[in-house]
């Protein structure tokens, strides 16, 4: 009984410290954690902006006469194989996340008899990759998974938001230095 009564005076006080605030009480692993309610704020409308991007070239590409799918495959760097993408579970809409492979999207193109062209399109609003997602892009190059892989980057153009693709193997395999 001693232990529940902690336990309350515990949940008590943290719910009490939240009111107080400006932070957002979140639990990982049974444990509380706080967050910056700007910040939770911040983080929702950067990865609606991300979605709304993504789906922005995808309809790009789907217009360019390319075929689009998404990609639902994943590479394990430390064996060095390719597999399925493990799904998130998105706790506040109660559903599991599909699509969370790297890259985000595949792309055929017919170029002649029986012949395609394939291409791994990854997105990112500022067209930066992370030390990991190179090791994956330069891992599928030298597989030969995909012909291409390009990193789909918004660009303004006046007022104007463009989509510019770029190729990771002129990019980044060119130099052998640069990472």
């Amino acid at each position: 009984m001693k232990g529940m009564r902690e336990n309350k005076e515990r949940i008590a006080e943290i719910v009490k410290k939240v009111d107080d605030s400006d932070e957002q009480l979140f639990w990982e692993n049974g444990e509380p954690k706080f967050k910056k309610k700007s910040e939770v704020k911040k983080g929702k409308s950067s990865r609606a902006r991300g979605a709304r991007f993504e789906l922005k070239v995808r309809k790009d590409l789907e217009e360019k006469g390319q075929t689009v799918d998404k990609w639902s495959n994943n590479v394990d760097l430390e064996s060095g194989r390719l597999m399925i993408a493990k799904r998130k579970f998105n706790p506040f809409t109660k559903f599991m996340v599909i699509g969370t492979g790297f890259p985000d999207f595949i792309t055929f193109s017919h170029v002649h008899d029986g012949l395609y062209r394939i291409i791994g399109v990854e997105v990112k609003i500022n067209g930066i990759l992370s030390k990991e997602e190179k090791e994956k892009c330069r891992w599928y190059v030298e597989k030969g998974t995909f012909s291409e892989i390009w990193i789909a980057k918004e660009k303004k153009n006046g007022r104007k938001n463009e989509i510019e693709y770029i190729d990771f193997k002129e990019k980044y395999m060119k130099n052998p230095n640069k990472t």
